[in-house]
Parts: C-alpha cells; sequence; structure tokens
C-alpha cells in the first residue's frame, strides 16, 4: 500500500473538469518529503511557502507567549499570490505549448 492511495482527489476536477488553484498541493507535498524540490515546485509552486506557513501556523498554536499574526498573515497573502499567477500562467502560457 502506498502514501498515494490515500490522496485525496480534486472536486473541481473529478466533477467539472478544471483544476482548481490548489491542484498539486498533495503531490508536491509528497515530493518535498521524497526530496524532489524542483519537481514539487513545478507541480506547485506555492508549496514552500505553504509549508512555512502551516510552520509558524504550528507554531504559533503551540506557543502562546509569542505573537505570530504577522508572520502568518504575510505567509497566507504571499501563498495566495503565487497560487494565483502560478495557475494563471499554467493555464495561459503552459497549456499553448
Amino acid at each position: 500500500m502506498k502514501i498515494e492511495d490515500f490522496m485525496l482527489p480534486c472536486p473541481s476536477k473529478k466533477f467539472l473538469g478544471i483544476e482548481c488553484f490548489g491542484c498539486g498541493t498533495q503531490r508536491a507535498l509528497l515530493m518535498v518529503f521524497q526530496g524532489k524540490f524542483s519537481e514539487a515546485f513545478h507541480m506547485f509552486p506555492a508549496v514552500y511557502t505553504l509549508i512555512l506557513f502551516l510552520f509558524f501556523a504550528g507554531l504559533g498554536f503551540l506557543d502562546k507567549k509569542r505573537n505570530y499574526n504577522v508572520i502568518i498573515i504575510t505567509l497566507a497573502v504571499l501563498n495566495s499570490l503565487i497560487m494565483i499567477i502560478s495557475y494563471f500562467y499554467k493555464h495561459l502560457f503552459v497549456h499553448l505549448n
């Protein structure tokens, strides 16, 4: 049994045939854990900001003495921008070739 057997399918891609902004996230995270860093970036460019976001969100949950809100919000905005830009780049430029 492989971990890929437990990955959730994208409902948008499955039912509408359209990739969503987060398509590739699970596969990219798996690639990072397997050491395939450049492949993970090509699969989902926001993977590294997502990992940082999750790290600081977890740190903020565990460490109540410090305030991580500015870092978390900044990473959330940055991650969203990367997701939007890469989505449109992929659909406008990559699919044309």
